[in-house]
């Protein structure tokens, strides 16, 4: 701090031989930014003067403090500015335009102590003559807050605060799961759509054409392996079961192979040979559906023709009986 103040004290001896006199011009003021009852570390203070009488003609040169440190423990903050606060008499005659001004810099302390701040010295040329103006320092006494050492006592880091939710954080979820559930609805909607135009032109088909399309799924040897087969056997004689029904009038999807097969006998419309063969495949596909039985690449290969042998034979049976119908009306 003393070094400071002699090199400020120095520049001002300089600034005096140079100028014609030296002029007091009153005291400093310093105004906390903020808002206490006392100065504390680190807090921001505005040091600077008024100056009154000042002429259109006046110029200024203020002291620069930016080379080097303001003074020990304090430093400038932001650097002079200058507020014109008031200019009365008519701009044409120099003479009679008087006003004044506020300059200011904002200064910090970083230690508890009291600090004399330095004057603050401003070079003004008036007419061609220049003069040093000097205004009286200030002193300022910068605190710190004390603390009770025989009641002080050290707590654990608190938790973060948790805010209650609030409804307008809540409502873009709200909105967003709203959104998702009409999505789903939608896209259910369309599948049951789908499925039921499905439906309706599997119906619109003859029987025989809604069993030789899905027997035409299993065709290939990607069904032949272990794990497959039960999905390939099962998908045959459903298909069948329900041509069954649809052709001869049977129940044939609530009822056992036994009962299938003893119905379609009394029906005398199947070759003996046709009738075994399929009643082969339905016995082989109990077999692999509920024993776990491994049917061979023999019996896959004849599953396929063997059901589609059936279908076209039976429904041509029907187209013979249908045309001799209509011959004998």
């Amino acid at each position: 701090m003393r070094k400071t103040l002699i090199t400020i004290f120095a520049a001002l001896a300089a600034l005096t031989l140079s100028a014609q006199s030296m002029v007091p011009a009153g005291e400093t003021y310093v105004r906390q930014l903020q808002q206490r009852d006392s100065i504390l570390i680190a807090d921001q203070l505005e040091y600077g003067f008024e100056l009154a009488g000042i002429q259109a003609s006046d110029s200024f040169a203020l002291p620069d403090f930016s080379q080097e440190k303001f003074m020990d423990s304090v430093e400038v903050v932001r650097s002079w500015r200058v507020d014109t606060l008031a200019f009365e008499g008519k701009r044409k005659d120099p003479s009679r335009h008087v006003g004044r001004i506020r300059a200011s810099i904002v200064i910090a302390a970083f230690e508890e102590g009291t600090y004399m701040l330095p004057p603050l010295a401003v070079q003004r040329t008036r007419g061609g003559d220049v003069d040093t103006l000097v205004f009286d320092p200030q002193t300022i006494e910068v605190c710190t807050i004390p603390i009770d050492t025989a009641a002080f006592v050290i707590h654990d880091i608190k938790d973060q605060i948790r805010y209650p939710l609030t409804m307008a954080e809540v409502l873009p979820y709200i909105f967003a799961f709203q959104a998702l559930a009409v999505l789903a609805i939608l896209a259910v909607c369309l599948v049951m759509t789908r499925k039921r135009k499905e439906q309706k032109a599997a119906h619109s088909d003859p029987p025989y054409i809604v069993a030789l399309r899905g027997l035409d799924r299993y065709r290939g040897d990607k069904f032949w392996a272990p794990d497959k087969q039960k999905t390939m056997y099962s998908g045959i004689t459903d298909t069948l079961r329900t041509y069954i029904e649809a052709r001869f009038g049977i129940n044939a999807e609530e009822m056992t192979t036994a009962e299938i097969f003893d119905d379609l006998k009394s029906s005398g419309e199947i070759t003996p040979d046709l009738y075994s063969e399929v009643k082969e495949l339905f016995e082989l596909s109990d077999f692999v559906k509920f024993a776990k039985h491994t049917a061979g690449d023999e019996e896959n290969a004849r599953a396929i023709p063997t059901a589609v042998r059936f279908v076209t034979s039976t429904y041509q049976t029907q187209l013979d009986a249908e045309a001799e119908e209509e011959v004998k009306k």
